[in-house]
């Protein structure tokens, strides 16, 4: 009983302490409600007061939307602004850009200068005003008064432009031409529009006028193979920019937004008409009157005269970020003043501009196509010749060096090579050309042709796109070690391995493992693939690309050599599988879709590439002496019209390598057998092969043999050039080229 009475009393102790837990509870929440019920009517009753109606409240609404909006505008300029001000990291920006660099070519000679003249750069306060008035004039009127990016001076730009029907201004500052010159390349792009407004902006927040107006006028490209309006006034006028009269001023003045369309010693007449035009804007700028331009219109200036020879302006732009890279890398001393002597074999590089020209002069209307691209390298790595497009003074940007493309099956290669190195394949093995699909992706051959069961080579020489997916699984199957063993699952292993042998070899784009990346899907650059040629022209060693051969400071003295100071040539790739891959390349050139790029008396070997819709076409070839790779295509990757690699880029390929092998040494490709002359020489090819049977009682059976295998060349070459306005260019191409 007593048990019983005290559990009672605890339980009914318990009771009221959790009732009066639950009264407080209520008690606090109810008290909290009566706050936030009298802090709402406060607020409530303190809006009423704020309330506008009528006319105002549109303008109170506007305002809050203004506002909202702008907070987006400057989140999502915040964002834009990043990647651009990640190219001003470096606090040493503006002294890297003070390099000197005189470049001579492979046999000494001066053929070029890059960066500040440090020994004559001219004061701005002794260069003749009315030559800074004519620049300003015609390049940016307002300069002394925008804060980088002129709204006024683009919308006058916009409406002359507008009335004009093309082009007649343009509108960007000369601030941000000038962030374009230190930071960005010329590539034509949204991108690198909204980064050069950004650096424009930064440019006048830590520079004065007159050291940006200083900089633009050092570093500007002028045409000629000249930066900066001093290297020009000596090029042009052979004087300095402080003796330049107005007639002579006012022609430079012309040369900054189309320095190869207006340079003197190019078109004269052009150049002139320009000048008149940088003097009526004076005129116009209220700067001089009439009577004040009268004679420089009436004795237009005279500039001395000039070879119309081309600078190789690709190869030392590039030549020079080469130079610029070693020198932040402390391996040059602190000498701002240098003397590099490259590998630039003029005579080719002559040839390489030549050939782009004419083909696309010839035949780029037909096939739609406005641009081209080639590099020249021994197997060494040394770069003999650049062509990075079609002009560089309408475009700077380096398609050979900086562009990134999808090579298409010019990448295959690697696929094979990949395999070769497994041991599992040869290339005497008969693979299966039949269909092949990775889930729901099934790719298929060039002009749909179907292939049953062939030996590995002829599946390079018909570059079928099915047999080299399937040598990814090949791959995979390989190396698989794994348990969950199916096709999918061995593509991608053997895909992981085509991109490590990839790198290995010289690709240093960021390539995506995707399905069609066997079949040359990736992007990569032009100088790139040539690194990879190297590799097998060289039998196995890793050849990163250079041109700088020698360097001397301003005392002459040699500070950098790349045989002594520069990285050993690596081998990255067993050179058995080497040999045995260029042997295979070497059919693809004598019977296979690269046909047109055969060398009378020369081995050669190489791959061609189209993408798909015909956006890119390339051949990359090699011999034992010389590397060299064609890219043709648009710089908005349009389509083109059904051009193969094996036509309008084997071509290219014949004509630069067919000059670049007279008169030397001639090597086979590595592991590649076959007799190979001292010195090649190139024969006329005969009216007809009837000509040749004729003719046949005074020429041996191996003069025969040869005149005959030179008619067989040149009807290949025929087949390969497009037919004439009103025939079918791409019925043509399809006839000639094999499939890809």
């Amino acid at each position: 009983m007593l048990q019983d009475f005290v559990k009672y009393l605890l339980g009914k102790r318990l009771s009221r302490v959790l009732l009066d837990f639950d009264s407080r509870v209520d008690s606090s929440l109810y008290g909290a409600g009566v706050m936030a019920r009298a802090a709402y009517t406060s607020f409530s009753s303190r809006m009423d007061q704020l309330h506008v109606s009528g006319f105002a409240r549109f303008g109170v609404e506007a305002a809050c939307e203004g506002l909202t909006l702008g907070l987006g505008g400057a989140i999502l300029a915040l964002a834009l602004a990043i990647p651009a001000f990640r190219e001003t990291s470096d606090s040493d920006w503006l002294k890297k850009q003070d390099l000197a660099v005189t470049f001579l070519d492979r046999t000494g000679e001066q053929v070029g200068q890059r960066g500040i003249r440090h020994d004559d750069s001219v004061p701005l306060e002794q260069i003749p005003d009315y030559v800074i008035q004519a620049v300003l004039a015609t390049e940016d009127r307002r300069f002394f008064e925008h804060w980088g990016i002129d709204p006024i001076g683009t919308m006058r730009a916009l409406t002359v432009n507008a009335r004009g029907g093309g082009v007649v201004q343009g509108g960007s500052t000369l601030t941000q031409q000038l962030a374009k010159n230190l930071f960005l390349t010329n590539e034509r792009s949204i991108e690198r529009k909204i980064k050069e407004a950004f650096l424009a902006l930064w440019l006048e927040q830590h520079l004065q006028k007159r050291q940006i107006l200083k900089l633009y006028l050092d570093r500007a490209y002028m045409g000629g193979g000249t930066f900066g309006i001093q290297a020009a006034s000596e090029f042009y006028f052979n004087k300095s920019v402080r003796d330049l009269s107005l007639a002579e001023g006012a022609m430079l003045a012309g040369l900054f937004k189309a320095p190869t369309k207006y340079a003197p010693h190019i078109n004269l007449p052009a150049a002139r008409g320009r000048a008149n035009d940088v003097l009526q804007n004076l005129v116009n700028a209220g700067v001089l009157t009439e009577g004040q331009i009268y004679a420089a219109r009436r004795n237009p200036a005279r500039p001395v005269d000039r070879k119309r020879d081309l600078s190789p302006d690709w190869y030392l732009d590039w030549a020079y970020d080469e130079v610029a890279k070693l020198s932040a890398a402390g391996k040059l001393g602190s000498d701002r003043v240098l003397i590099v002597r490259t590998g630039l074999d003029l005579g080719i590089q002559k040839k390489a501009d030549a050939a782009i020209e004419d083909a696309l002069r010839l035949y780029g209307k037909q096939f739609r196509a406005k641009q081209g691209a080639t590099v020249v390298m021994e197997p060494t790595g040394l770069v003999r010749a650049i062509v990075g497009g079609r002009d560089y003074g309408a475009s700077q940007f380096n398609r050979a060096t900086d562009a990134v493309r999808q090579p298409g099956s010019s990448f295959k290669p690697i696929v094979y090579l990949s395999a070769l190195m497994t041991g599992k394949v040869k290339a005497t093995s008969i693979v299966d050309g039949s269909g092949i699909c990775l889930g729901t992706w099934c790719p298929h051959n060039y002009g749909g042709a179907s292939a049953g069961h062939l030996p590995l080579v002829t599946a390079l020489q018909k570059s079928l796109n099915t047999v080299a997916v399937r040598l990814s699984v090949i791959i995979g199957q390989a190396y698989w070690t794994g348990k969950d063993a199916n096709q999918w699952n061995f593509a991608k292993l053997g895909r992981a391995k085509i991109l490590e042998n990839s790198h290995k070899m010289g690709i240093t784009t960021p390539l995506t493992d995707t399905v069609s990346l066997p079949l040359g899907a990736g992007d990569v650059k032009m100088i790139d693939m040539a690194a990879v040629y190297s590799v097998f022209a060289n039998g196995g060693r890793r050849a990163p690309p250079f041109a700088a051969v020698e360097i001397r400071n301003s005392n002459g003295d040699l500070i950098y050599r790349r045989d002594r100071d520069g990285p050993p040539l690596e081998q990255v790739i067993p050179a058995d599988k080497i040999a045995e891959m260029n042997n295979m390349m070497k059919e693809v050139v004598s019977g296979g879709t690269a046909r047109a790029a055969i060398l009378e008396g020369v081995t050669a070997a190489g791959k061609t590439g189209t993408t798909n819709a015909y956006r890119d076409a390339w051949f990359d070839g090699f011999t034992g002496n010389y590397v060299c790779t064609v890219w043709f295509g648009n710089d908005d990757s349009t389509s083109m019209n059904n051009m193969t690699g094996g036509s309008l880029p084997a071509r290219t390929w014949h004509e630069i390598m067919a000059y670049a092998h007279k008169g030397i040494e001639l090597k086979n490709p590595y592991g590649v057998v076959g007799p190979t002359p001292a010195v090649s020489a190139r024969p006329q090819a005969p009216a007809s092969t009837a000509a040749v049977v004729e003719d046949a009682t005074t020429l041996s059976r191996r003069s025969l043999a040869v005149m005959i295998s030179i008619e067989d060349l040149f009807d290949t070459a025929r087949r390969m050039i497009p037919p004439r306005p009103g025939a079918s260019a791409a019925s043509a191409v399809v006839r000639a080229a094999a499939a890809e």
